[in-house]
């Protein structure tokens, strides 16, 4: 019967969606290029916002804990399972506060209004999944900007996500940068349940009616810990964390 009722609420939903998006692709480019980087940043915080209301048509409601455990004035690398895109935008909205720059792969980098646009200019990196290689450097790049501007990075260690929110095992690579060109930086894990089920039928019709927890665990000081255990700790809690 969910499945039934959800044709005509996902039609609208998606019809809000895609409207969001194209108003603010414009505003966006004029955010950027006239005003800076502030102005973009605010326009993308507020981008999410409205995508975040726009799945209370589909009944979804969202709680992000532990927000405050969060060390401030320092970099962050934030390290989380992934379920679906919702987590993005839970996370760009939630800890807009710490800039959130992502590591995506190379495809979202072009013909999504809004999204790609602020990928390539918000200060996101994209990286070629196939050309392992290439994203040593990029992430490079992006540990020692949060390094020196004090903001974060968010990285989800499965490479892709979960259909069913069982997690797949994490990649060490990506954090292994991160670690390594931000050593002042904290590493904080966050569990993510239940956005899976949002598309649990696909990407049309949508789940109903869910509720999307975020749950922040206690941060760890690159300095303090060696690489290893920092993966360790990270994997275990967020995994630990999971309720199918």
């Amino acid at each position: 019967m969910e499945k039934i009722i959800s044709y005509p609420i996902s039609a609208l939903y998606y019809l809000c969606f895609g409207l969001t998006l194209v108003i603010f692709h414009p505003i966006q480019w004029i955010c950027f290029n006239i005003f800076g980087y502030q102005a973009h940043k605010k326009s993308v915080d507020y981008l999410n916002f409205f995508l975040l209301k726009n799945t209370m048509l589909l009944g979804t409601r969202v709680t992000f804990r532990n927000i405050n455990s969060i060390p401030k004035d320092a970099p962050i690398i934030f390290v989380a399972n992934h379920q679906s895109l919702y987590d993005i935008i839970c996370i760009i909205w939630y800890l807009r506060r710490f800039h959130p720059k992502f590591v995506s792969k190379a495809e979202l980098g072009k013909g999504i209004p809004s999204v790609s646009y602020n990928l390539r200019h918000g200060g996101s990196v994209l990286i070629d999944r196939k050309d392992p290689k290439q994203a040593i450097p990029t992430i490079k790049g992006l540990s020692e900007y949060i390094e020196k501007f004090r903001r974060s990075a968010v990285i989800f260690p499965e490479g892709t996500r979960s259909k069913n929110g069982t997690p797949k095992e994490f990649a060490q690579s990506g954090l292994k940068i991160l670690c390594k060109y931000a050593p002042s930086a904290y590493v904080v894990p966050i569990t993510i349940n239940n956005s899976w089920k949002i598309v649990k039928y696909g990407f049309f019709p949508l789940g109903l009616g869910n509720r999307l927890t975020f749950t922040v665990h206690e941060a760890m000081a690159v300095q303090d810990w060696s690489f290893e255990e920092i993966m360790q700790r990270t994997e275990r809690t967020i995994v630990q964390g999971i309720k199918n």
